[in-house]
């Protein structure tokens, strides 16, 4: 059994040791290492960790006389989190960011949990929240029982230091700053590191063999769990929410009262139910949406109550035009696809029908599985 580490780490490479340091007392041996990482981190690691002979991570194999070659890790174990283009992201600071963090992960997940004779040790000890939260993810959703989820729990005070990467063998002191920031020295004798194993509920065994042929979106596989619910659609302006499946997504006030305003057109077309699936008689054109304006600033108007409205240029939800139309209804796809995943687009997306200029929008839903609470 082949035994990899996978980790996610920020600007503190010395997770990266402390948790082999962790793994290796605790009776277990690793033949792999894989880091999730930025482009700051990545940086982080070549400089700290991988730097041949000078760098901790050499260091610590001799001085623990652990052969060098037993464990491959090199600069091809470091994995930065890239957008759509291809352009290595230096730091999480946006919702992109994150969605491109987790594609990652889940992308490395399944291939390592696809490898016969594999045992997975996801670290979520280093990086930001959203790196651990991700990662833990991912686990939850390709995981076999061989595999664990750890973290690895140091000392305060050395965990805080850039100048300790794991408790060398002949006990030294080593230079610390107290919670003020003053300097003072602590023998690494009292530094202590302990492994957490972490339980974890995956729920691969209930995927179909469909679902495993490929990586999907966390909203895809949820949805394949509950297929078997009538695939009804909730409006919920009281708690400003979409419902579909009885996954719940949130929605700021103008994306939902945009999708609101298109809901309520389906809702209410005249059309038979017998024959409104996939009917587009509720369509509407561009120019037609902007005429509806004061419909669309009313809805936005009851999802914000008694906050004032205010607009800082000429463009939102109550001065439409086609430009931000276009933004809207792509930025409100985003979400329904992240939440939902992409094969519920086909029946709530706002989705369009013929061609330029005469274009229509709207939603293809049944109605009759259409609920609006207002």
């Amino acid at each position: 059994m082949k035994n990899i580490l996978l980790a996610v780490v920020g600007l503190s490479p010395q997770v990266i040791t402390e948790t082999l340091y962790a793994i290796f007392k605790s009776g277990k041996n690793i033949d792999e290492i894989i880091v999730i990482t930025t482009n700051q981190g990545k940086e982080k690691i070549y400089s700290t960790l991988l730097a041949g002979q000078d760098g901790n991570f050499d260091k610590f194999f001799e001085e623990y006389n652990i052969p060098r070659n037993s464990i491959l890790f090199n600069h091809d174990s470091i994995h930065v989190i890239c957008d759509e283009h291809g352009n290595t992201i230096s730091d999480l600071v946006s919702e992109d960011e994150n969605r491109y963090l987790l594609k990652l992960c889940l992308e490395i997940t399944f291939k390592l949990t696809n490898m016969a004779q594999t045992s997975i040790y996801f670290s979520v000890a280093g990086g930001r929240k959203t790196m651990s939260s991700c990662l833990t993810l991912a686990a939850q959703l390709y995981g076999r029982p061989q595999d664990r989820l750890c973290h690895v729990l140091v000392s305060p005070e050395f965990e805080s230091s850039r100048n300790f990467y794991y408790p060398p063998k002949i006990n030294t002191s080593v230079k610390l700053k107290n919670k003020n920031g003053e300097p003072f020295y602590k023998n690494t004798k009292y530094a202590k590191i302990n492994l957490v194993n972490i339980p974890f509920i995956s729920i691969r065994n209930y995927l179909t063999h469909n679902d495993l042929k490929e990586v999907k979106d966390p909203g895809t596989l949820m949805l394949s769990l509950v297929q078997d619910l009538k695939p009804t659609l909730r409006i919920d302006f009281t708690l400003k929410k979409i419902i579909y499946k009885n996954i719940e997504l949130d929605l700021m006030p103008a994306h939902l009262a945009l999708y609101g305003f298109f809901a309520m057109q389906k809702k209410n077309c005249p059309k038979e139910i017998k024959t409104c699936g996939n009917c587009t008689d509720c369509f509407l054109q561009s120019f037609e949406i902007l005429e509806k304006q004061p419909e669309i600033t009313k809805i936005y108007k009851k999802l914000r109550g008694a906050r004032q409205i205010t607009e800082m240029s000429g463009e939102g939800i109550i001065n439409l035009d086609k430009d931000n139309l276009r933004s809207f209804k792509s930025k409100i796809k985003k979400s329904l696809e992240t939440r939902f995943g992409s094969p519920a687009l086909e029946e709530i997306e706002i989705a369009s029908t013929g061609l330029r200029p005469d274009t229509r929008y709207g939603i293809k839903m049944d109605k009759s599985k259409l609920e609006i609470v207002l």
